[in-house]
């Protein structure tokens, strides 16, 4: 490893300044880092993936008593131009992650409690109200995030004045236009993102900053010890799944990334179920195209469920019979 050095350095501050970026993104800073070291001018489409490799790695080891981390994840959502995955390979995101401390603690620095707060009811909305067993959506509309600025009856923060003592306090609703300009905010600073149809979700670096949180806050057990599994992982890949598809089985944890899929089959010489071996629908999905399903089989459309924040549903009271006349999304 070669000595880590002012070039390294500019390269991480760089890399925190934008918290994400990919390798194409990479690529100018890397060329006006190199141009000052080097003496000559370089140009982006010099600096390779192997350069971009080796900055990575002593960043981290450079990052690593600090409890931080760049790690790298495939986006989920399809742009338009890359629906066909198997001819347009998609971009790795690489971000810089901290690896111990509460993610939405870290926030609290940027955002007030009530704002805290409200963010922990859209990610509530997306991970347990529109995330059952029938449909796997985790995504809100604009327009549903935004009537999560009222804060329900009885809700209450944390708050700490020092080191041994946490209080707890009333939270605040948020007016509509706060919600609407937090959303904003969190879309500019890589929190969120929005699809071609307008859906917001978690970009891939909030996903590897929260991947622990979330696992904790939503996976747990029901009242009779079974487990409650809200969020789940592609079984090639090992990664979160918000989007791609999964089997037909509501019982069955068997996801994949749509990006994922080929090689896996390619490679299973078969298209079955990774998890219970059946045969692999191709027509049940995981993310918003989910919603799309879920409405044709249902006598109300997705997103005319109730507008105010609503308690996180546990997965084995909704029915896997998506005739039972009731609305889960």
């Amino acid at each position: 490893m070669p000595e880590y050095n002012d070039s390294n350095r500019a390269f991480l501050q760089a890399f925190m300044a934008r918290s994400s970026m990919t390798f194409e993104d990479a690529q100018p800073i890397l060329a006006a880092i190199l141009t000052v070291s080097e003496g000559r001018t370089v140009d982006p489409d010099e600096v390779g993936e192997d350069q971009f490799s080796d900055f990575i790695s002593a960043a981290n080891t450079a990052v690593s008593p600090f409890d931080l981390e760049i790690r790298s994840s495939l986006p989920q959502i399809l742009q338009p131009s890359q629906e066909d995955v198997s001819t347009t390979p998609l971009e790795r995101v690489y971000a810089l992650v901290n690896t111990t401390s509460d993610p939405l603690t870290q926030l609290a620095t940027t955002y007030s409690p009530d704002e805290i707060a409200f963010l922990k009811r859209l990610l509530d909305f997306m991970f347990a109200t529109n995330n059952t067993r029938v449909c796997e959506g985790m995504v809100a509309s604009q327009m549903q995030a935004v009537q999560l600025h009222k804060a329900p009856s009885g809700e209450r923060q944390s708050t700490s004045n020092d080191s041994t003592q946490t209080q707890t306090a009333a939270v605040q609703s948020l007016r509509m236009t706060q919600a609407e300009t937090m959303i904003l905010h969190l879309i500019e600073e890589g929190w969120l993102q929005k699809s071609p149809k307008g859906y917001l979700s978690l970009t891939p670096r909030a996903l590897m900053e929260l991947r622990s949180w979330l696992v904790l806050t939503y996976n747990d057990e029901n009242f009779d010890g079974r487990p409650i599994e809200r969020i789940k992982f592609c079984a090639a890949c090992k990664d979160i799944i918000t989007v791609g598809q999964r089997c037909e089985n509501h019982g069955c944890n068997g996801r994949l990334h749509d990006h994922c899929m080929r090689n896996f089959f390619r490679m299973q010489q078969a298209e079955k179920c990774p998890v219970c071996k059946e045969d692999w629908p191709g027509d049940r999905f995981v993310g918003e195209r989910a919603l799309t399903l879920h409405s044709r089989s249902s006598n109300t459309v997705p997103q005319q469920r109730e507008s105010s924040p609503a308690a996180p549903m546990a997965l084995d009271e909704i029915s896997d019979d998506e005739n039972n006349g009731e609305e889960h999304t």
